[in-house]
């Protein structure tokens, strides 16, 4: 989840004050260059500071606790995360509107955690509370209702309710490409999220088509180790997979697997994902030993970052019964 917040225009001007402001500033440089662990130790300080300068309400407090939320968010300690967006939200509730558009957001960054983990009931009713308040106090082209619509096309594409998914995504491609220039990366995205529900119905050409769109506006907009690249990647590997295609399937993986060495700490869930996904190319290319291997790097992952009960658990622990079977 990308982006902080900034702090309000606040009477407070005390040098305890401006201190926590500077913290702040290193903790989003820190952010920006992927260096989590330091941003998140100059966001908590910042947040001590500020919680002995301002009242326990005061809208920079909840600014605070929601950037260190997205810092865990990113690292994907999702637990954490979703503690200090909640906390973010309460002082919003307190101190402004109900249509507020930092209620929104809030409500909008816990929608995302809560899909994550796998709860998508939860996930749905933050991201519709979110998508409430923007359709109650924005034009309906706004860029944050595209936000909105596709962050509940992935709630429903997580659920395998696909048709519902596509809905949505196309409600935000619709927006997308009549406010964005068109080699904006939210275009590439919005593609890529529509070819994923294409390959999921088995379309498999109309799922190639939008990924080559997504391909092309991300290369040009992108740095070549960006995350989103590494998730198309993942995709366009997974539609190889499905139709036989291993070895470009291994390539794409292996591509999406190098930038997240790069740029995620080493065990975030996304990169349980390419270990599970290259583990379940050599299962099919019968090359079971290995497939085992990277099937319990995904496991170990997933397990220290979800709970049990999550559903990718679930499938690796599958995937590993049936390489073990036919080892």
């Amino acid at each position: 989840m990308s982006g902080s917040e900034s702090y309000q225009n606040t009477a407070a001007s005390s040098d305890e004050y401006k201190k926590a402001i500077s913290y702040h500033q290193l903790g989003l440089n820190y952010c920006n260059q992927g260096d989590y662990e330091n941003a998140i130790q100059y966001y908590e300080q910042g947040l001590e500071i500020l919680q002995k300068v301002l009242p326990s309400n005061h809208p920079d407090l909840a600014t605070s606790y929601n950037n260190i939320g997205l810092v865990y968010d990113d690292m994907g300690k999702y637990s954490r995360a979703l503690s200090s967006v909640e906390k973010a939200l309460e002082i919003r509730q307190e101190t402004f509107p109900s249509n507020h558009p930092n209620i929104a957001q809030s409500h909008r960054n816990i929608g995302m955690i809560y899909d994550k983990i796998g709860e998508y009931s939860k996930a749905l009713s933050s991201h519709e509370k979110a998508l409430k308040i923007r359709e109650e106090t924005l034009p309906s082209n706004h860029p944050s209702m595209a936000a909105s619509y596709n962050n509940m096309g992935n709630v429903y594409d997580n659920m395998g309710e696909y048709l519902r998914a596509l809905l949505f995504y196309e409600k935000a491609l619709e927006i997308r490409e009549k406010t964005l220039p068109s080699n904006h990366y939210l275009l590439a995205t919005s593609y890529n999220n529509i070819g994923s529900v294409y390959a999921s119905t088995r379309d498999y050409l109309k799922a190639l088509s939008f990924f080559e769109k997504a391909l092309e506006i991300y290369q040009e907009a992108l740095p070549s180790n960006h995350p989103y690249l590494a998730t198309l990647y993942n995709n366009i590997g997974i539609l190889h997979e499905k139709t036989g295609e291993y070895l470009k399937a291994l390539s794409y993986f292996e591509k999406a697997l190098k930038i997240q060495q790069k740029t995620l700490p080493s065990n975030h869930p996304s990169m349980a994902t390419s270990y599970n996904n290259i583990g379940n190319v050599y299962c099919n290319m019968g090359e079971y030993s290995r497939a085992l291997s990277y099937h319990e790097r995904a496991l170990d992952i997933l397990q220290r970052a979800l709970p049990p009960i999550h559903r990718n658990i679930k499938t690796v622990k599958e995937s590993i019964e049936i390489v073990k079977k036919r080892l």
